[in-house]
């Protein structure tokens, strides 16, 4: 969140750079920091994959197109958007993308504990609860980069780029946050129901007895 912004005022400040080229080398850090992340974990998962396809996302969005200082922060706002398509996207397909976001960090990677978490599937709770997220952080993505955009040709170039990394990191800790409660209290109700459903087995089968 720092670096963009001290990067930003260095270069127009200091060595006289354009507002245009300055926005586009502050932006390289966060390219950066996603490419040292793939580079470290050496294994090409589905989340590194998701990871690469924004680095290049945010390549090609970056250099098409006019350079002015306006185009380049809707750019970067539309870097968060595609994500949010992207996320509505898989709700097509058969396994929505917060369930590989979940496996990934939710497991220990290791293969018993992959297959526990693929296995939990086949639950109509669980299923319903990936969608739902799915769907939650595609909706708030989509509306951080209208805001974004918005905001983009409402405020001054140096005041966008110091509120610009708040918003991308604000939203998502929001997200995260809002994403750790929905899962303790989908936990919690889906042990409230297997609860229910062993009392009333017990209870048919002492009738029965």
């Amino acid at each position: 969140m720092v670096a963009p912004i001290v990067t930003y005022n260095t270069l127009v400040d200091d060595h006289g750079w354009s507002e245009a080229s300055a926005l586009l080398a502050s932006g390289a850090w966060p390219v950066l920091d996603s490419a040292i992340m793939v580079a470290w974990r050496r294994k090409l998962d589905e989340f590194a994959i998701v990871t690469l396809v924004f680095l290049v996302i945010t390549a090609v969005v970056s250099l098409v197109g006019a350079q002015s200082t306006q185009a380049l922060l809707v750019k970067d706002s539309a870097v968060t958007g595609l994500f949010g398509l992207l996320c509505l996207g898989t709700l097509l397909a058969p396994r929505p993308l917060m369930f590989y976001f979940g496996r990934k960090f939710g497991t220990d990677g290791t293969p018993a504990g992959v297959a526990y978490y693929n296995d939990l599937w086949r639950f109509e709770g669980f299923r319903n609860a990936q969608r739902r997220m799915t769907l939650v952080w595609g909706v708030a993505y989509l509306i951080e980069a209208a805001v974004r955009i918005v905001l983009s040709y409402v405020l001054d170039t140096s005041t966008m780029v110091a509120l610009s990394p708040f918003m991308i990191y604000g939203t998502l800790g929001g997200l995260a946050l809002w994403t750790i409660s929905f899962v303790k209290r989908t936990k919690a109700e889906g042990a409230k129901r297997a609860a229910a459903a062993a009392a009333a087995d017990g209870q048919g089968e002492g009738l029965t007895a």
